[in-house]
């Protein structure tokens, strides 16, 4: 008689080789999530980092089982997989609320590109996660759901502004989850939890049907807890959307699936250039860097090529380079326009007023500035500088990416701003960049595992295939994840 499936650091392929077995049904895997949720989310730690559970998932598991006994050889490659949504992704049978107060009541026409791709792939959607309103920064704040906790230390922030996406995965909601990146929003909740996370090439990921912040800057792309099942997500999510032309760039860059780079010895002669300038200096930074030395020393045992690169004037280079201050208010004009609910445009959503401080300032820069205002084009120059600047070095020094920590300090506590992440690197040069757990923090008696420490890798457009290699590399040699353990 088989062992019962054990959900918790469940994955894709450890799913289907369960359901292979009659060890498991999706009815049973959803069941374990609700349950899970129930547990931890409004009650024990009080997470939050669910706004809405979805009302048919149990109903959905029951269709999906059919189907897996009736016709295995028509199900798709994530069948039966529960997955969380960032609340900034349409579901045409759920609001999509950003998170605000004032988007309560929109309920969109139909599914976001990429949701309808995972839901014909198999996949479950069980929930919608929080995240900072509008994505409007780092610490997964709302006006409709308050404020999201880590669960490695619910005395701090998940990062930003997946964040209900970065802990519902790290507290296992889910199988995987979906995220959004205009500034570094995928990234900082994977550093932030221990999870893996992939801004890709600009162009690789359709963004219709996302409330957009930026965009130039927006991306999507998934959040998981391996690099495995990183390249299944990416697998169904990556890919040309008449909806978004910018995609039309990605035509010709996608491998066949990028679990053919899923290489325990993929590091062997990576050359990869440290990028000291981003690192802190100070005391705040000591514990960041204490893990990123042990980091290095790991990529060097398996066989990359590490040592230091500088590049001239990169703090000059990397700053007043975001453009979603000018594009926030015509983005959310276009949007609103075609979704059902009171709130009709930006200034409908100012009216309202039911914002949370934290996002204050954004929201009054995009009252202030737009696409018109003289700083918008010169802020594309000094964008493409930065694009040029990586690249020269990538070249100077036959670099396959840079690696630097995504924080250079541990994750905020709850209250405290998000301060100095490295993101701008990835999102002002559109270069594809994943993140992965580099390890922790010392333990303390609210942590009692430590903080989760994330660290990037930036490589050239359309590498993300070599990225999730390392990521996956890495991983494998360093089980660094773990899942959190919550004081009793």
């Amino acid at each position: 008689m088989s062992r019962a499936f054990e959900h918790e650091e469940a994955t894709v392929a450890s799913v289907h080789k369960a359901f292979a077995d009659g060890a498991l049904t999706c009815v049973k895997l959803t069941q374990a999530y609700l349950g899970r949720i129930a547990a931890l989310d409004r009650q024990g730690p009080k997470l939050n980092a669910v706004i809405a559970v979805n009302p048919k998932a149990l109903e959905t598991a029951e269709a999906l089982d059919r189907m897996w006994r009736e016709n295995r050889a028509a199900c798709g490659p994530l069948h039966g997989i529960p997955i969380l949504l960032k609340d900034n992704f349409d579901t045409a049978d759920m609001p999509t609320t950003g998170s605000a107060l004032a988007l309560k009541d929109s309920r969109p026409k139909k599914d976001a590109f990429t949701v309808a791709r995972l839901r014909a792939a198999g996949a479950l959607v069980l929930a919608k996660t929080t995240l900072t309103e509008l994505a409007m920064g780092g610490t997964t704040t709302g006006s409709l759901h308050g404020q999201t906790l880590n669960p490695y230390d619910v005395t701090r922030t998940p990062g930003g502004s997946s964040g209900g996406t970065g802990a519902g995965i790290a507290a296992n909601y889910a199988v995987f989850g979906t995220g959004s990146d205009t500034y570094q929003s995928i990234r900082s909740p994977s550093s932030a939890c221990a999870l893996v996370g992939l801004r890709g090439t600009r162009g690789l990921v359709s963004r219709s049907g996302l409330i957009p912040f930026s965009f130039t800057q927006d991306e999507a792309g998934p959040i998981a807890r391996s690099a495995a099942d990183l390249a299944r997500a990416l697998d169904v999510m990556a890919g040309f959307d008449p909806s978004d032309p910018v995609t039309d760039g990605a035509v010709g860059h996608m491998p066949k699936s990028y679990t053919a780079f899923l290489d325990p010895g993929a590091l062997k002669g990576k050359r990869l250039g440290v990028l000291r300038q981003v690192f802190g200096n100070d005391v705040v930074h000591a514990e960041v860097n204490r893990v990123m030395t042990r980091v290095l020393d790991k990529l060097l045992e398996l066989g990359a090529i590490v040592f230091d690169v500088e590049i001239l004037d990169l703090e000059g280079l990397t700053t007043d380079v975001g453009l979603a201050d000018y594009e926030l208010k015509a983005g959310l004009d276009k949007y609103l326009a075609h979704i059902g609910g009171s709130t009709k445009s930006f200034d409908d959503y100012v009216a309202h007023g039911a914002y949370p401080s934290v996002v204050a300032a954004q929201v009054e820069a995009a009252r202030r500035r737009g696409m018109r205002d003289p700083d918008y084009a010169a802020i594309f120059i000094k964008r493409g500088n930065l694009r040029k600047a990586l690249h020269a070095a990538m070249s100077e020094h036959r670099l396959d990416a840079f690696v630097y920590p995504h924080q250079k300090r541990l994750v905020a506590k709850v209250g405290d701003e998000q301060l100095e992440r490295n993101g701008v690197l990835a999102n002002a040069s559109g270069m594809p960049v994943i993140t992965i757990p580099g390890g922790f923090s010392s333990a303390t008696d609210d942590a009692p595992l430590g903080i989760p420490v994330g660290v990037e890798f930036l490589g050239r457009e359309w590498s993300e295939g070599m990225l999730i290699g390392i990521a996956h590399a890495f991983e494998r040699a360093t089980k660094h994840r773990r899942p959190p353990k919550f004081p009793s």
